[in-house]
């Protein structure tokens, strides 16, 4: 089967200060997403589909992109590699930007530049998370299985496993039953205090505490071309529905997801909840992240260098 790996690799950093997308955090300097690339290749994914920054294009190539184009699948077939630019010029006509407007339209629209290159069952990614090869592995399988329309799939991870002691993040909430999604909750402002308590502080008179081991989205979707048209009506209305110069708001996938579940037009089996993943939302998160990835290169997860 040949399956596509997506990465939403454009997105401002604006907390992390920087692009974290492409910072050097492996021991050698590899970003995150390299590991990614290495990992989704070993469990069998054929194509890699980065968006990205058009001024990042050289940059991504030399990290990861033309590297690609020398290696193959688990079934010996050559990588197929593409890049697509998530910015204004996808905007439709009748939206007028505001001049102002720096932040990107969000997860909706950061998927919808790649509808154009992707044909086939395809795993959505961030660019600046590590999943672990173990959950590439599921999601490939997952993809094999996956019906063309009305079904999609996610790995789950365990909140306090994704919170950092250094500010708040955002993380979409889930509620599964019997293995499915059934409810799913873009969630601001999640805090984790220094007893260890985590709560929703976007509301700081009303603090909604969340369970540790609460299942949440880290954005690791596996999805069919099908998705496509459900996205476009999604981020056509969400753009019909902005008030004139909003400069912050974003189209967010997480939202996408319990609408069509929701509506019944969506089944959503969860893979795992007990994944690995480890990110960098703020810098003072990049210490604790490179320590991690040179443990895995120790142990041998990873050769001394993916960039051999």
């Amino acid at each position: 089967m040949k399956a596509s790996l997506v990465i939403m690799a454009a997105g401002l950093g604006s907390r992390y200060g920087g692009e974290k997308q492409v910072d050097g955090i492996g021991p050698n300097g590899e970003a995150i997403m390299e590991y990614s690339v290495y990992d989704a290749i070993k469990a069998g994914f054929g194509k890699v589909v980065f968006i990205i920054k058009p001024h990042m294009l050289e940059l991504v190539k030399e990290l990861c992109g033309d590297r690609l184009l020398t290696m193959k699948n688990r079934s010996g077939d050559p990588v197929e590699v593409h890049y697509v630019f998530q910015d204004f010029s996808s905007i439709p006509a009748f939206y007028h930007v505001p001049e102002e407007r720096v932040k990107p339209f969000g997860t909706v629209h950061a998927a919808l530049c790649a509808k154009d290159v992707v044909q086939e069952p395809f795993a959505l990614i961030n660019a600046d998370d590590y999943y672990g090869f173990e959950a590439y592995e599921t999601m490939y399988a997952a993809l094999e299985r996956m019906a063309e329309q009305g079904e999609a799939t996610m790995v789950g991870y365990r909140l306090v496993n994704t919170v950092s002691d250094y500010g708040t993040v955002t993380r979409g909430v889930c509620i599964q039953q019997d293995k499915f999604l059934r409810k799913l909750k873009e969630t601001y402002k999640i805090k984790k205090y220094a007893d260890g308590h985590i709560c929703d502080t976007e509301d700081p008179e009303h603090e909604v505490p969340l369970a540790p081991d609460a299942l949440v989205s880290m954005n690791f979707w596996g999805f069919t071309p099908w998705i496509f048209q459900e996205m476009e009506r999604y981020f056509l209305e969400f753009l019909r529905g902005l008030p004139e110069g909003e400069l912050k708001a974003e189209c967010l996938l997480p939202s996408l997801v319990d609408i069509l579940i929701e509506g019944g037009k969506l089944r959503v089996p969860v893979l795992s909840s007990d994944a690995k993943w480890f990110g960098v939302t703020y810098r003072e998160d990049k210490p604790l992240v490179s320590a991690a990835l040179a443990a895995l290169h120790r142990q041998g997860a990873y050769p001394p260098s993916l960039r051999n």
